[in-house]
């Protein structure tokens, strides 16, 4: 009778024999892809000391807020942000978190951009990320329509016209506020979730992308110097 290790169960090692099911491949697949050493790693590069390498870290830290004060937000509803002093606190909140959320983010990508992040197999990351930056765009413009006050009538009676232009008007009416208000706390926000955390797995999958290195010196160069 074959039996198994109990640690081994638990470190995902199954039995030979069920090497062809899909869920021992699946486990095959994320283990080779994404090894806990990879998934959480105890130390980074050096070159991960400069600056720009924090935005990252700080973009996700502001989504997180911005979906705790918005969660907040959507079991209230509107009647209290507008008329509660901690209502306005929190939906106060929500704004600056979202002003930071793409202010880093935009650092993130332009900084990422320069560096030329894609290299090294990384292109997928490269566009998840700039997926991500859309989605985002979409979503704070259903919550500047989902605020129910002159500035959401403004924006969508301006935004009306455009979306029409494009021919999703039927599908994304600005001036529906229940489907805004849909728009903004569900569909989108899961949508940046997700394709978030497929970012930050693709950058443990293929690790944070080095600086670009100095182009070598010309060898015929480097001798004359070194003779004269």
């Amino acid at each position: 009778m074959t039996t198994i290790d109990r640690n081994d169960v638990e470190a995902g090692i199954g039995l030979p024999e069920d090497a062809d099911q899909w869920t021992a491949k699946i486990r095959g697949f994320l283990m080779r892809t994404l090894p806990p050493g990879r998934l959480i790693p105890d130390r980074q590069p050096s070159y991960m000391a400069s600056w720009i390498y924090i935005f990252g870290a700080l973009t996700m830290g502001a989504l997180a807020m911005v979906i705790l004060s918005g969660g907040i937000l959507s079991l209230e509803g509107p009647t209290w942000w507008h008329t509660s002093s901690v209502g306005l606190f929190v939906n106060s909140l929500h704004l600056w978190s979202v002003e930071l959320f793409f202010f880093f983010m935009v650092v993130h990508l332009w900084g990422k951009f320069f560096m030329a992040a894609w290299r090294g197999k990384r292109a997928l990351t490269w566009m998840t990320g700039v997926i991500t930056f859309l989605a985002s765009i979409g979503a704070g413009l259903t919550g500047y329509l989902s605020q129910t006050n002159f500035d959401a009538q403004w924006i969508s009676t301006q935004a009306k016209d455009g979306i029409n232009a494009v021919g999703i008007g039927a599908y994304f009416n600005v001036l529906n506020f229940g489907q805004m208000l849909m728009w903004h706390i569900m569909i989108l926000p899961l949508a940046v979730v997700a394709i978030t955390v497929l970012h930050v797995l693709l950058v443990r999958a293929r690790g944070i992308v080095p600086p670009i290195e100095l182009e070598p010196a010309d060898p015929a160069t480097a001798v004359a110097g070194g003779e004269g």
